[in-house]
């Protein structure tokens, strides 16, 4: 992999950076002391060598197109172009609803992208959460495997699910701190930190011939965070001062008032735990929420504990995090889960997945006696170290009901400050808007009505009505220095589903059918039919899955029998030669369908199989 050169990279006889239209991928820094993993130790230094004057006043349009993250919270992937270059921020997955049975996650749709993949310039990648980078080993191919630009740490949990994708394209990532300057053809792109629930997060700074774009990412203001910097205010300050002609903000949590605690506070509720545990701590939080993670193994070195860390993606991500410098632990206090009974109950700190109730995360192993090695004891104390994820509800709550019945105490943010959202509030979106001064405003990352929310807080905060757009995605919004609006052209954005190995073999049809069959069972039908007579040779045979009790149903299993015999015989004898299976099979469906309903009120998926003899 290639990482970038703190030197800048030129052809020969160009001295500075590269005009706008010079097609090149060169990656500079800003000529300031950094650390190892991209946050400044002094202030920002003068980078006007690096700035172009002003933008003259193009006739020409740049174009930004959400492939997924406007419409929902997840599945992240904007598109920014500009005449014939393309820059693609994050590519994220979307986990599935409840009415999509037995897929595993869906994906960007990106037909708009290929037939323009030789004018991707690069892929730039906000932080490594899944709703952000889950579908490049997927989409990577695709696309020409276009070169990424992100930052140490997301580089790292990328690769580390590559892991999982060996026949897919090797990742070129280039890594960049927040002093970097890269040149993606006409745009140029720069970075700030923001704070967010996984550490070595960034918002993009796209530098185009007809303006500044701030693209935010996900983020928020924490002026105490732990384990890394405060947000870069000064530098969105600068922006707003040298003039910002987009901004693209996340809406995650515009219908929140006020502002994210931090985690700072949160680290101090959690310590009051800690201090009054009498037995084993059970935390149980997102994989990726490293910061949550840090703060338990600090608490846990301070008491005494040792440290055991349970769930594939979780254990994953600290091994990252730990070869890269960003998750700090003393030597011996991170144990096996297979030693854990060699020290006493109220030395022991178990971090976990599964504080979204899912099935077959540990967390709810544990609950239901499913686990291997880990049963709850009384003394038992579970945190829950995030905030339940809409539509989650219900599950999380049975969990809460099972461990509230089997444990000392049960912990969560509704009754303690145990978990800051990663997402800013109304009272930071109104800060980000002030402190950039856009001209036009476009929110992201939301439901269609966070979107709408966000959108009205920043004609609130000045700016005008018609200058904002709340696109959706697969909208076309076109904008140069006079004007911005949604186009006419609309990008495709079907559902990609990705079911096993499978990557968009599972259409809506597909769907459907498994939605039939959770719903209302199948109901097969097995005739063996005489070809020359056509008269039906044995009883058929009737198999019923979540449909019917076969034996609390006999009446009814006689009489579709009965009514089948009839319906193959009415067409079969006397009717054409020779005999139209397909038809034989249409009239079973539809009628014995039919039938079925008329008596339960239900619609089993109907498979008619006709035997020739």
């Amino acid at each position: 992999m290639h990482q970038s050169s703190p030197t800048p990279r030129h052809r020969p006889g160009r001295p500075g950076p590269p005009p706008y239209g010079h097609k090149t991928d060169a990656v500079r820094r800003h000529p300031r002391g950094n650390t190892p993993h991209g946050i400044g130790a002094g202030g920002r230094q003068p980078f006007a060598h690096l700035r172009s004057p002003a933008p003259l006043v193009h006739k020409e349009h740049l174009r930004f197109i959400p492939l997924g993250g406007c419409g929902e919270v997840t599945r992240s992937c904007y598109v920014y172009e500009y005449e014939d270059d393309i820059v693609i921020v994050d590519m994220g997955l979307q986990w599935p609803d409840e009415d999509m049975p037995g897929i595993d996650y869906l994906i960007p749709n990106v037909e708009y992208l290929k037939p323009r993949r030789k004018n991707i310039r690069g892929i730039v990648i906000t932080h490594g959460h899944y709703d952000h980078i889950g579908a490049i080993p997927h989409l990577l191919d695709a696309l020409g495997n276009p070169p990424m630009y992100t930052t140490a740490l997301t580089r790292g949990v990328i690769l580390k699910r590559q892991e999982d994708f060996k026949h897919g394209a090797k990742p070129e990532i280039h890594v960049v701190t927040s002093d970097s300057v890269v040149q993606l053809g006409a745009i140029r792109v720069e970075f700030f930190h923001v704070n967010h629930n996984i550490p070595d997060s960034v918002g993009v700074v796209l530098k185009t011939p007809v303006g500044t774009v701030v693209h935010t990412g996900d983020w928020k203001f924490d002026h105490t965070p732990v384990n890394e910097q405060p947000a870069d205010i000064a530098r969105l300050t600068q922006l707003g001062r040298d003039g910002v002609l987009l901004l693209v903000g996340e809406s995650t949590d515009a219908e929140m008032p006020g502002h994210q605690i931090s985690e700072a506070e949160v680290q101090k509720a959690l310590e009051e735990i800690f201090k009054v545990a009498p037995g084993r701590i059970l935390a149980a939080t997102f994989s990726s929420l490293l910061t949550r993670i840090q703060q338990l193994i600090w608490l846990s070195e301070k008491y005494g504990r040792k440290l055991v860390i349970e769930g594939h993606s979780m254990k994953q991500n600290v091994a990252v995090a730990q070869a890269l410098g960003y998750t700090k632990l003393k030597k011996g206090t991170l144990i096996d889960v297979k030693d854990m009974d060699r020290y006493p109950e109220n030395q022991i700190t178990i971090a976990c997945t599964g504080a979204q109730g899912e099935d077959r995360a540990v967390l709810m192993r544990i609950a239901n006696n499913e686990h291997k090695i880990i049963n709850l004891r009384p003394q038992d104390s579970v945190i829950f170290s995030s905030s339940v994820i809409p539509g989650n509800e219900a599950t999380v709550q049975r969990l809460k009901d099972v461990l509230y019945k089997k444990v000392h105490k049960v912990y969560h943010y509704a009754t303690m400050d145990i978990h800051a959202g990663g997402h800013a509030k109304r009272d930071e979106l109104r800060q980000m808007i002030e402190l950039t001064k856009p001209k036009y405003f476009i929110p992201i990352h939301g439901n269609y009505f966070m979107l709408k929310l966000h959108a009205e807080l920043a004609e609130e905060m000045g700016v005008r009505k018609e200058n904002v757009i709340v696109a959706e995605d697969g909208d076309v919004v076109s904008m140069n220095a006079e004007e911005i609006k949604k186009t006419k052209e609309k990008a495709p954005t079907d559902y990609v589903m990705v079911d096993g190995l499978g990557v968009g073999d599972v259409k809506e049809v597909v769907l459907r059918d498994r939605q039939h069959l959770a719903e209302d069972g199948i109901f097969v039908i097995i005739t063996i039919v005489d070809s020359k007579t056509g008269k039906v040779r044995t009883s058929p045979d009737i198999i019923s899955r979540g449909f019917i009790y076969l034996k609390e149903s006999q009446e009814m299993l006689k009489d579709v029998r009965n009514r089948t015999r009839k319906i193959v015989e009415d067409v079969t004898i006397g009717g054409e030669h020779p005999i139209n299976w397909t038809h034989v099979k249409d009239e079973l469906r539809e009628k014995i369908g039919q039938h079925l309903f008329n008596k339960t009120q239900r619609r089993p998926m109907v498979l008619p199989v006709v035997i020739e003899v």
